[in-house]
């Protein structure tokens, strides 16, 4: 297991406080999602790499700073490559806290692929130097802890901060893919970041199986059957 950590840190601002116990930050993008929440050390998380057949998965968390605002954060699915790098910049520069962690292929294999990035995301809010008081996670389900928290289905295009980690967490594995495209040549690593294309599964047939891929998923498995 690794961490990659936090880089920057600001105090913790505390202009966070309502009478009405209304969330004093830029949580939403939009009306469809409020929460009563005084404080700003709202951590929002998400993670990425639960489709491919290769690669670890990723999660990242990060707790925005209310009086830096980054314009544009959503979907990181929705950005161009060179969008995501520019506000993955941003993020690291601006927020209170970030940080980035990862579920490892032996684990993934271990674990099953849910409890792999829930174990991500877990690792990535312990990871944060300023520890959240709340927690918003992208999707349905949420990890085992103590923070209170809860899910957000499709969180990365709801609530800025989840779309934050989105976007750290998906530039950070597509480098990490195509460091691994250089170290294992012909697979495509660095085209399709490690997902099921017909490449893909091509070079699995004809290159056989690498210690980055998955083995209890299907399409590997199958290889391994008939190797």
């Amino acid at each position: 297991m690794w961490t990659v950590n936090w880089r920057r840190r600001r105090l913790f601002c505390a202009l966070i406080v309502s009478t009405k116990l209304k969330c004093s930050v830029p949580l939403a993008m939009n009306e469809l999602f409020s929460i009563d929440y005084p404080g700003a050390d709202i951590a929002g998380v998400d993670e990425v790499g639960r489709g491919p057949l290769a690669g670890e998965v990723v999660a990242a968390a990060v707790i925005l700073d209310p009086l830096r605002p980054i314009e544009g954060l959503r979907d990181s699915k929705k950005l161009s490559a060179s969008r995501r790098k520019e506000l993955s910049l941003l993020i690291r520069e601006r927020a209170l806290a970030w940080s980035i962690a990862s579920a490892t292929v032996a684990e993934i294999d271990e674990l099953n692929i849910l409890q792999a990035s829930l174990l991500a995301m877990h690792r990535a809010v312990r990871a944060l130097d300023l520890q959240p008081g709340y927690v918003l996670v992208d999707g349905n389900r949420l990890p085992r802890w103590d923070y209170p928290s809860e899910p957000v289905v499709r969180g990365d295009d709801r609530v800025p901060a989840i779309a934050a980690a989105s976007i750290l967490a998906k530039v950070y594995r597509d480098s990490d893919l195509i460091a691994l495209d250089a170290q294992y040549p012909g697979y495509g690593f660095a085209a399709h970041k490690g997902y099921p294309t017909a490449l893909h599964l091509q070079a699995l047939q004809t290159l056989g199986v690498t210690p980055v891929h998955r083995r209890s998923f299907g399409p590997v498995k199958k290889v391994l059957s008939t190797s």
